[in-house]
């Protein structure tokens, strides 16, 4: 087969994330069994019109504030040279409409959608853009078969409209070279909490902080490390600097580093409000860290409650802190919830998915 993927980003883009990853590890695998891959991505400072890597040919047009329009126009193209199977659509901004540009049946693969919670992160002008291009997707989409990455975001789909029959869920995997735990290296003696990932509003990540505060106050030696950059990190200074001055903010870490880290972290804090999946859930189990999160799509689909870690109620500060204190005082709690975190992430990797988005792919051009 011969796929073309869409994506706002390529994996060489400074500001690629979990979405360009979830991509690129399914598209790369393809191509290592001899299928062909084109991906249309976004242009940034620097980059060139046109790219090769990891097996992929890369094609960059238009900028973050314009390739929704772009992108399809220079799909559209491409198909009047090329060959074409499928076009694979990764919906995790605002959607390119692809079935509007092209006759070639569409797969839309879907981390998340935003809905409501874009209000949070950006002013209402813009979260409004988002949020009505969001309510078109059932009609644009209505002769496609979805794939997700989570039971949540399916279920935010069939709320949409969206025939559940035409939802697959695919399980993401993850790079267990990268992310498992590392011979000789031992955990912090003071307990420490570690929450990483993109440091923006909508993390809810302030709940942390505050949380973390109660924590103190039954752990005194309890730390927090908050790993990760973006545009929130000036105001989450600033909040700490007032009630945690403790609060340690390493800014963006390398790979390695945050493996390290995670090695030596005790407890992983996710408070955000909407996930598609989690990664950062399954990068810390990987690594033996049970994680307390809210009870919000994604998060109560990649924490397994009372087994990987605990999910409490979205902006419950005082429950993020009580389960925290639990697993920080509890030995025995935390070696049998470290263990079960382990098993759940090894179950988790990319060949699985591969396998199954191969499957789906094959399934749609027949």
């Amino acid at each position: 087969m011969h796929l073309v993927a869409v994506n706002w980003r390529d994996m060489r883009h400074p500001e690629a994330g979990g979405a360009e990853v979830h991509l690129h590890e399914i598209l790369t695998r393809m191509v290592q069994r001899g299928h062909r891959a084109t991906l249309f991505a976004s242009k940034y400072p620097g980059a060139s019109d046109f790219d090769a890597y990891d097996g992929l040919d890369v094609v960059r047009a238009g900028s973050w504030w314009d390739a929704n329009f772009a992108l399809p126009r220079a799909v559209r193209a491409f198909l009047t040279k090329e060959h074409a199977d499928l076009i694979v659509e990764d919906i995790n901004k605002i959607p390119f409409f692809m079935p509007w540009y092209t006759a070639l049946p569409v797969m839309p693969v879907i981390p998340h959608l935003f809905g409501s919670t874009v209000f949070r992160e950006t002013n209402p002008v813009f979260a409004t853009y988002v949020w009505a291009y969001e309510r078109l997707i059932p009609r644009a989409y209505r002769d496609c078969s979805f794939c997700v990455i989570s039971p949540s975001t399916k279920a935010d789909l069939v709320e949409r409209g969206v025939p559940a029959e035409r939802v697959d869920v695919v399980l993401c995997g993850l790079d267990h070279e990268r992310y498992r735990v590392l011979p000789g290296v031992e955990r912090f003696a003071e307990p420490t909490i570690v929450h990483f990932g993109r440091v923006r509003k909508y993390k809810a990540i302030d709940h942390v902080i505050r949380a973390y505060i109660k924590v103190r106050q039954r752990v005194p030696a309890a730390r927090l490390i908050i790993v990760g950059d973006g545009p929130e990190l000036g105001a989450l200074r600033r909040l700490s600097s007032r009630i945690a001055p403790d609060v340690e903010f390493t800014g963006r870490v390398d790979a390695e580093r945050l493996v390290e880290l995670l090695n030596r972290a005790h407890l992983c804090v996710n408070a955000s409000p909407k996930e598609g999946w989690g990664l950062t859930v399954i990068e810390a189990n990987a690594c033996g860290v049970p994680v307390v999160g809210t009870d919000r799509p994604g998060l109560r689909d990649s924490i397994l409650h009372d087994k990987t870690g605990f999910l409490v109620e979205y902006g419950d500060v005082d429950a993020m802190a009580q389960r925290a204190i639990e697993l920080l005082g509890d030995g025995a709690l935390w070696r049998r919830m470290s263990a079960e975190a382990l098993a759940w992430a090894r179950s988790l990797t990319w060949e699985r998915t591969a396998d199954e988005m191969e499957q789906l792919f094959q399934r749609e051009v027949g």
